[in-house]
């Protein structure tokens, strides 16, 4: 069984704000850039972190067999979160699989081997620390840099690209795994101005 993340925050002690979500075109940068390396297990992380919208300690300590069905990536996924000790679903798109599944068979991963193992200690997975230090290699590849982006800019982006198009909050809710529908409007900056537009475009 997982145990909660009882590390000291990376943070601690530091004085950042919350992570700006990245836009579609800042995406489609990081995704080329990456396939124009060739480097495929960064892709898959990248690739992987946008659609499962998950926490640093639960995307880095993902089994294969938590995104495989027999032998095939399976279209969803079911974790349970390491915070919060609920379960969490997640879609994993065509494309993600695509890259999911030649990531695997490049290094020959067993069902019961990390997703992502370190390149530093054998039998362990990638560190939140080391995960983060790539994430900022992502945004400075594209010109965008500290403290407005982080590991949270990419569980926050997929859900405020959603939100973005169907101003649906409880959808949101559940597909980050929060408990309280608060959580969730304060994790997606919805302002006031924000709630009455959506007020505005509702007629009773």
């Amino acid at each position: 069984m997982n145990k909660p993340c009882k590390r000291a925050a990376w943070n601690r002690g530091k004085l950042v704000g919350q992570k700006s979500p990245l836009k579609l075109k800042e995406i489609w940068a990081i995704r080329f850039h990456l396939q124009l390396e060739g480097d495929i297990r960064k892709l898959a992380l990248f690739d992987l972190a946008i659609d499962s919208k998950l926490r640093a300690c639960d995307l880095v300590s993902l089994h294969v067999r938590d995104v495989t069905h027999g032998a095939q990536i399976a279209p969803r996924a079911r974790v349970i979160q390491r915070k919060t000790r609920r379960p969490v679903q997640f879609e994993i798109s065509q494309a993600t699989r695509d890259v999911l599944t030649e990531w695997i068979e490049f290094r020959h991963l067993p069902p019961d081997a990390y997703l992502f193992p370190s390149r530093q200690h054998d039998g362990s997975h990638l560190s939140t620390r080391q995960y983060a230090r790539i994430v900022k290699g992502w945004m400075r590849s594209i010109g965008l840099g500290e403290p407005g982006y982080g590991t949270h800019s990419l569980r926050r982006t997929k859900a405020s690209l959603i939100y973005q198009r169907t101003k649906n909050l409880r959808a949101i809710q559940l597909l980050l795994g929060h408990t309280k529908i608060e959580s969730t409007v304060r994790y997606l900056g919805v302002e006031v101005d924000d709630a009455l537009s959506m007020a505005e475009q509702t007629e009773v």
